[in-house]
């Protein structure tokens, strides 16, 4: 899922596939929609409240802004066509001024993702505060929830924002930028939880925490998309802990637990032969701590 490919990307899928049917009046729903999220960002300033909540009530009405004018051009798209809408159009249809659109988005098919910046910042709050004892794949499983609940939290706009961005060319192009950035910041993630010197030629750890971090990001998009067509219904949340799972399965073993703890799957035989140990994580499942002693085993016959 990288940026240069404009056939797939993300939550998209290949030109030609089937497109949920628009509901009526679907980009009202939207516009509904988004005002209910913007009011759930509001904060009330007290006389003597800190600094702190200052930044953080600065903090929600830029987000609160983004939404108003991603709402305005979602009305616009949907009413007009996304070529006929201009930029002048979208601040007019928001009540501000050209420079004040211009300061939250650089470009109108920005304008249709509000969020994706900071949930990209909230996702990367996830890792970094990720407790020492838990398994990286889980962590990168865990940040990615952040982008799921994005989308669960307006399912009428995230489905008009999902039909509209199949119509035009240069958002799904917009869509697919956004998710590689998602895939780059998991990589990086597991990539830090390798040695630093044992990136050379001929190891395989990298190219298996990309993989696993491409991975997870596939497992969240094929689960979003589906849940997408369904018009927003359904246990999202259940169908991605399942698609998790297949990863985990897949890839959870090759990944070390982290740098200064053995890796799941880590065995030893004693010099005399006669004690078998073998080492596992005590959140390990069942069948992985099977896996490990069987593998032990062959090893030592």
């Amino acid at each position: 899922m990288r940026a240069e490919r404009a056939d797939w990307g993300g939550l998209l899928e290949p030109s030609g596939s089937p497109v949920p049917q628009a509901h009526s009046a679907a980009h009202m729903q939207y516009v509904r929609g988004m005002s209910k999220a913007a009011k759930s960002t509001r904060t009330t300033a007290t006389p003597d409240a800190p600094e702190s909540a200052a930044g953080s009530r600065a903090a929600a009405q830029r987000l609160k802004m983004r939404r108003e004018l991603a709402a305005a051009a979602m009305e616009l798209f949907a009413s007009k066509g996304y070529e006929a809408t201009t930029v002048d159009e979208i601040a007019a249809q928001a009540g501000v001024a050209r420079r004040t659109f211009f300061r939250h988005f650089r470009s109108k098919e920005e304008a249709i993702f509000p969020d994706h910046d900071d949930t990209l910042i909230r996702a990367e709050a996830v890792l970094n505060a990720a407790p020492a004892h838990e398994h990286p794949l889980d962590t990168v499983c865990r940040g990615i929830k952040e982008v799921m609940k994005m989308y669960a939290a307006s399912p009428a706009v995230s489905v008009e924002r999902y039909r509209l961005t199949r119509e035009v060319p240069t958002l799904r192009e917009r869509e697919i930028a956004s998710v590689a950035r998602y895939e780059r910041l998991f990589t990086r993630y597991l990539l830090g939880h390798f040695d630093e010197h044992a990136h050379h030629h001929g190891n395989d750890d990298p190219l298996l925490a990309e993989v696993a971090a491409s991975a997870v990001v596939t497992a969240h998009n094929h689960v979003l998309r589906r849940w997408l067509r369904a018009g927003g219904q359904g246990d999202v949340e259940g169908q991605l802990d399942h698609a998790f799972g297949i990863v985990r399965r897949t890839f959870g073993t090759g990944i070390p637990a982290g740098r200064d703890t053995p890796p799941s799957g880590a065995s030893a035989i004693s010099d005399g032969g006669e004690v078998l140990v073998t080492v596992a994580r005590t959140d390990a499942p069942l069948d992985e701590v099977m896996r490990t002693i069987e593998k032990a085993l062959r090893t030592r016959s």
